[in-house]
């Protein structure tokens, strides 16, 4: 049912940060999933030490002030349709904020957003971990990025290795390929995990491992991705909230 998102990246000043994740996670985010066709809210907090290959390493970025460079946090919505996301806008719900809300919103830093709609969805082997319908787990990977190759074999390497792959993958709970409807990053690929730590132990150096003869085919496609700033993003579930059936 959650086949859309809404998602948000963005840093927060030191000062007035415990009060501001308050106001989110107590007011804000109960708020939201109140209105039609939201479903769940989650927040996630970048790692500050990111573990990745030494190819991922390499990745690269759109010039400096071409995309806000927010990244320290990251706010989900998940909603029935992008319709969700449309009557209103991310903006327009935010302008018709109660003033004290709006206040809480201009403390975020170098913000920027998506709306994206799901195409492709696998569930891994530690999918009964987290009931249908609700947020996503508790780490995430989030790539966000645009695509300067030919986008058919994007498609393929997706649906015939990186999807099936992770089907298998120890600590994976799902992976969620994503498209665009309004923002910068055209692509996204949410993978979820049961913690950082099994993220770290199982996918980071999986490939190398299992599967060399596919390094290839993945090196040449994501040698192809201009990824968002921070992206792929590690991140740690801080918050999450439910709409009510």
């Amino acid at each position: 049912m959650d086949q859309a998102l809404w998602i948000t990246w963005y840093d927060l000043p030191e000062q007035g940060r415990d009060a501001h994740l308050s106001w989110l996670h107590e007011k804000y985010m109960p708020r939201l999933i109140k209105r039609p066709g939201i479903l769940w809210a989650a927040h996630y907090a970048s790692e500050a030490e990111q573990v990745h290959t030494a190819k991922q390493k390499q990745r690269r970025h759109p010039p400096p002030g071409t995309v806000p460079s927010g990244h320290g946090y990251i706010l989900l919505a998940g909603g029935t349709s992008v319709h969700a996301f449309a009557d209103p806008t991310p903006k327009q719900l935010e302008a018709d904020l109660p003033e004290t809300d709006r206040r809480m919103i201009a403390q975020r830093m170098d913000a920027t957003s998506n709306v994206m709609i799901e195409y492709a969805r696998i569930e891994g082997p530690e999918a009964g971990s987290r009931k249908a319908g609700s947020a996503p787990g508790p780490c995430i990977q989030l790539g966000s990025y645009l695509f300067d190759g030919d986008e058919d074999d994007l498609l393929a390497w997706y649906t015939q290795w990186r999807l099936p792959s992770m089907t298998t993958m120890p600590g994976c709970i799902a992976v969620r390929k994503l498209v665009s409807i309004a923002g910068w990053a055209k692509h996204a690929i949410v993978h979820e995990f049961t913690s950082v730590a099994a993220r770290n132990e199982n996918f980071v150096n999986s490939e190398a491992r299992n599967h060399p003869e596919r390094a290839k085919w993945s090196e040449k496609v994501t040698g192809q991705v201009v990824h968002a700033p921070g992206s792929p993003n590690v991140a740690h579930q801080l918050a999450s909230v439910i709409a009510k059936a």
